[in-house]
């Protein structure tokens, strides 16, 4: 018989390999060593308008993110020298889109992205984060206790399971969870007919709303559109679909 599968003899060859490879195949990784945010530099000034008196805040968490964020696998390691101009400012600016006293659900939220950032920049804000992962649900609650901050609680369900448990809603926000055809789905029903989706996109964003806007009718959108924050302050804007019912 011809092709490429394998006799019996070579699959029992396979399982019976020893020696250094397959040890080290074996080998669980060993976890990344904790690093120290990185310096705002040239972003001093821009944070500084941002979080104004809560920038040792945003520092602490940034901190966070850098050390037991990185050991925990919610950030990956690469990630570190541009924790702030990538992630923390390129989430928080979106406070700018959220009314006064706004009652915001983040879905997906992971690392606190971009929920922590709102909440630190916006104490005025309510903020709900879903997160169904255990790991996360745990050092997200050890971050918000560590920084004292009132008014954020975490929900551990996934989105589609978390319209009984996050009460009313003004603003949903998600970042890297979904297409939008598909984030639409477990996002919009957690406003109960009424609020908006503020969703954190990269350059398909139009493309994505464009493919959304076939699902419009049925969710009751009455509004969307693509909108670029922060460009002001920062070399690369944040994209937002933002979608009102």
């Amino acid at each position: 018989m011809s092709g490429n599968r394998s006799t019996p003899r070579h699959r029992d060859a396979a399982r019976e390999e020893t020696g250094p490879r397959s040890e080290e195949r074996r080998a669980p990784r060993a976890a990344p060593e904790p690093q120290p945010a990185p310096p705002l530099g040239d972003l001093e000034e821009a944070a500084q308008q941002i979080f104004g008196e809560r920038l040792d805040v945003a520092r602490r968490y940034t901190e966070h993110l850098a050390s037991s964020g990185i050991v925990r696998g919610l950030i990956g390691p690469r990630e570190a020298p541009r924790l702030w101009e990538r992630h923390v400012l390129n989430c928080a600016v979106v406070e700018a889109l959220i009314p006064p006293q706004a009652r915001v659900v983040d879905v997906g939220s992971g690392a606190g992205l971009p929920g922590l950032c709102l909440a630190i920049a916006r104490p005025d804000l309510t903020i709900t984060l879903v997160e169904p992962l255990e790991r996360r649900v745990t050092w997200l609650e050890e971050v918000i206790a560590d920084l004292s901050l009132d008014g954020v609680r975490v929900v551990r369900a996934r989105a589609e399971q978390a319209k009984k448990d996050v009460g009313p809603v003004d603003v949903v926000t998600a970042r890297a969870v979904s297409a939008l055809v598909g984030l639409m789905d477990i996002t919009l029903p957690l406003l109960k007919g009424s609020g908006e989706l503020l969703a954190l996109k990269g350059r398909s964003a139009e493309e994505e709303l464009e493919k959304a806007s076939k699902k419009f009718s049925r969710f009751g959108v009455r509004s969307a559109e693509v909108l670029t924050v922060g460009g002001e302050l920062l070399s690369e804007p944040t994209t937002v679909a933002r979608l009102v019912l």
